[in-house]
């Protein structure tokens, strides 16, 4: 097993109600026939996110355990790590059967033909900023074919967050999706001010308006509010099944990253749609070959809502070039055989050609 480490700069300070990002830094995984017990390459990537998934340093450790057990994925139960290996043993798989990567996910968990989707529909992330620069970066995306935005909210006085969605409906009208994401900021009194305010404003969901351990209070906003709950955080911190079983989301953000592999989060949008909650799949700011497979993952889902995986932008540079850009909102899936056929061979087991990755 081939392990590379890699840092990618973020274009700018990405944050959050609780963070701020600068980075991201993780590890290429290769798989080789010759060397490896898979019938063909294989290509992964491990993006940990601390406080998401291990430590950089726990992604590490699990990546040399795995390898000196022969890529053992059960080897590697870290998060990311795991994702890594799972994801080149399936590109290994996909490439040597001649079949993409989605189509693979799709029948592993058996969801319906007449079989995965040939594009998936992406959101535009709208970040913090002042009314008017939210509005701007709303008509930007709106005009670049995006039907679906999404807002970050709580790191700022509930009313300035209301005048930023309000001032982004204006500009793009009542077609467009709008989501907020809170990421756990408010308390139950200032979320139902929240949601009650943003059903009038014709917010489709909020995502993660409570803290990560407030389950019950989920469940009540559900009860109490006409805006659908959506849970990110949540379904890190209990497992998909618990939120499924307590009723408290409407919709689940589902991040491969954090799940532990592309295989773990279409089996979780299964889950969800058993329970009739809507599955939506999203990177942790991931490279090229996380960002791809994710892209697998959402077409492997039937009908899947617009997507969180238009992230390439916000990296400064990236591992390669990308083979499944966003164009008009959407994302069309890479036509294989497994994550992208060879497109990332040569930056994986090739250093020189790492050392020179095209700059986005």
């Amino acid at each position: 097993m081939r392990l590379t480490d890699f840092t990618l700069e973020l274009d700018s300070p990405l944050r959050t109600a609780s963070a701020e990002i600068l980075e991201r830094e993780g590890w290429l995984v290769g798989l080789d026939p010759d060397v490896d017990d898979v019938p063909a390459r294989g290509v992964g990537e491990a993006t940990p996110l601390p406080g998401w998934t291990e430590s950089p340093s726990a992604c590490a450790d699990a990546l040399a355990t795995a390898r000196e057990s022969g890529s053992d994925p059960d080897a590697a139960e870290a998060p990311a790590a795991r994702h890594a290996i799972t994801l080149a043993r399936a590109d290994a798989t996909g490439r040597a059967d001649d079949r993409r990567l989605a189509d693979h996910l799709a029948e592993s968990v058996g969801f319906p033909t007449p079989g995965p989707a040939a594009s998936v529909p992406v959101n535009a992330t709208v970040g913090e900023g002042s009314a008017a620069a939210a509005a701007r970066a709303a008509r930007r995306a709106v005009d670049d074919g995006v039907q679906a935005l999404k807002l970050k909210a709580g790191s700022r006085p509930l009313a300035e967050d209301l005048d930023r969605v309000r001032a982004v409906r204006r500009e793009v009208g009542p077609a467009v999706e709008i989501r907020v994401d809170a990421n756990g900021a408010w308390d139950r009194t200032t979320a139902r001010r929240a949601l009650d305010a943003m059903a009038d404003i014709g917010v489709s969901y909020v995502e993660q308006p409570l803290p990560v351990n407030d389950l019950n209070g989920h469940v009540a906003l559900r009860d109490e509010l006409p805006v659908d709950v959506a849970l990110d955080e949540s379904v890190r911190e209990f497992g998909i099944d618990r939120v499924l079983e307590a009723g408290a989301a409407d919709v689940v953000i589902c991040k491969p990253m954090v799940l532990g592999g592309v295989d773990r989060t279409v089996d979780a949008a299964r889950k969800a749609r058993a329970a009739g909650v809507d599955p939506v799949v999203t990177t942790t700011i991931d490279g090229v070959i996380a960002r791809t497979a994710a892209v697998h993952a959402a077409a492997a889902i039937p009908d899947v809502r617009p997507c969180g995986l238009a992230t390439g932008s916000l990296l400064r540079e990236d591992l390669a070039p990308d083979p499944a850009p966003v164009e008009r909102g959407t994302i069309d899936v890479p036509g294989g055989p497994g994550i992208a056929g060879d497109a990332f061979d040569d930056y994986v087991f090739d250093d020189c050609a790492f050392d020179d990755r095209a700059v986005e």
